[in-house]
């Protein structure tokens, strides 16, 4: 093909492509179409149902000419418009999205205000539609998010120097609304990634960084994202970033609810705001397990109340992993995330003794001596004995944590049992019971390493 007709070409091809997603805004997905050859004189760009596809036989000429463009424009050799600019790099970021120039690009665009901020986002998302571990396109995400947060915090400054009318209220509600809004989109499109390339660290990553910069201390956010991930990660068992992030989550709502418990006499505004908002589990009378509704007063009841939030999340999480593991043996992922969850809950049984002197050391100290004492057997006299030879407090949901909600007055004053926290009996008896029956050889080796790390690991800390 002769070059002139090889530039009208590029230059059609790059056209299709931006006519398409502007008359379409819809698009969800693009792809490369198998098509050695032009059968046709027609469009080689195809949209079927909001999926965008390039037919194959374009690339090796489109590629090399919108590559040597960007980089006759970086080193100053040839101008490009804006609207040049915006069409190339789009065209070349949905070919290639590990082209870093052609990010760059786009930063500079962003920060002149050409290009909003919102339709970056949205070519990074259908980048990953066919490159969803593309690390490019995840960084450039995250520039582009803080871009948006720092817009945010701005917009919050200015309205704290001036007078607090309606017009501002509103303006702030919708801001509000828009980052909310941003934060679920940006779920779904890692949910999306990872579900496109298994173990996609750059995608659980991603979503991490953006919880962390974007849902800090809400732990609502937490809750409904470790509620969402329990069919994920039944689905998912050999997924190791999967689990990681689910252990990131579960860190996350301990540190924050301790924080809350530490803090009991100090801010009660902020534990009110952030464990109520949380869906926690109810607190026990030291005497007969059950709530004891105002003798306490109301910081001692949100204090508990925090604590045994984080005795039902470690129950629960046993719980899941219980019914994991016997249900898809030989999964190493699962004895792993097994491993850490353990590990995080003697960690914090041990900072919570040494911290408190009475109140939830004692409950907790009362509790577990009861399970040692009893051992599984006692457990499952009490209540009738789990999966895991713990106490069950209620039928394990597959899809959703079932804590209850502490507005219930009716439940306060009612009362639940006690979530029975892991501890090594019952961990010893999951062991024996997993040893003893027809299992597959991995699954006997996952289970015989997870016992000799309780015995050199756990037992002799102090």
């Amino acid at each position: 093909m002769a070059e002139c007709e090889e530039e009208v070409l590029v230059q059609r091809v790059v056209k299709d492509i931006t006519n398409a997603l502007k008359r379409n805004p819809s698009i969800d997905e693009i792809g490369v179409i198998p098509c050695p050859e032009a059968r046709y004189n027609r469009s080689p760009i195809v949209l079927v149902e909001n999926k965008l596809g390039v037919e194959s036989w374009c690339v090796k000429f489109l590629l090399p000419y919108v590559h040597n463009k960007l980089l006759l424009y970086r080193q100053r050799k040839h101008w490009l418009d804006r609207e040049a600019l915006v069409d190339i790099t789009c065209t070349v970021l949905l070919l290639n999205p590990d082209f870093t120039t052609a990010w760059n690009v786009r930063k500079e665009l962003v920060q002149s205000g050409v290009l909003n901020p919102e339709k970056d986002l949205y070519l990074g998302q259908l980048a990953l539609t066919k490159f969803p571990k593309s690390p490019e396109t995840w960084i450039h995400r995250r520039w582009v998010l803080q871009q948006v947060l720092g817009q945010s915090s701005a917009g919050d400054r200015r309205r704290r120097q001036q007078q607090r009318d309606e017009a501002d209220a509103e303006r702030s509600q919708q801001l509000s609304e828009h980052l909310a809004r941003t934060l679920h989109q940006e779920m779904k499109v890692c949910s999306d990634a990872a579900c496109r390339y298994p173990s996609n660290y750059n995608a659980w990553s991603h979503r991490i960084w953006v919880l962390q910069h974007m849902a800090r201390g809400n732990i609502k956010v937490f809750y409904d994202e470790l509620s969402s991930m329990r069919l994920w990660v039944s689905m998912h068992v050999s997924d190791h970033s999967g689990f990681h992030y689910r252990q990131f989550l579960l860190k996350e709502l301990v540190s924050e609810l301790s924080q809350s418990t530490a803090s009991s006499t100090s801010s009660p505004q902020h534990r009110s705001s952030s464990v109520s908002s949380s869906s926690p589990v109810p607190f026990h009378n030291h005497a007969n397990g059950e709530l004891s509704g105002g003798e306490g007063g109301e910081d001692e009841e949100e204090r508990q109340l925090s604590f045994i939030t984080v005795l039902q999340l470690f129950h629960q999480e046993m719980e899941l992993i219980s019914d994991l593991i016997q249900s898809f043996p030989g999964h190493e992922t699962l004895w792993s995330h097994r491993r850490h969850v353990f590990f995080l809950w003697h960690q914090w049984r041990t900072d919570q003794q040494l911290s408190n002197d009475g109140g939830d050391s004692t409950l907790l100290s009362d509790r577990e001596a009861g399970l040692h004492k009893g051992g599984a057997q006692g457990c499952a006299a009490q209540v009738g004995e789990g999966v895991n030879g713990q106490c069950p407090s209620e039928a394990m949901e597959v899809e959703g944590a079932s804590l209850p909600d502490p507005r219930d007055s009716k439940r306060l004053k009612r009362g639940v049992h006690l979530p029975a926290p892991p501890s090594l009996p019952s961990e010893y008896t999951f062991i024996s019971s997993v040893l003893d029956s027809c299992c597959p050889s991995e699954q006997r080796r996952f289970a015989l390493s997870y016992r000799k790390w309780l015995d050199t690991v756990i037992v002799q800390q102090p």
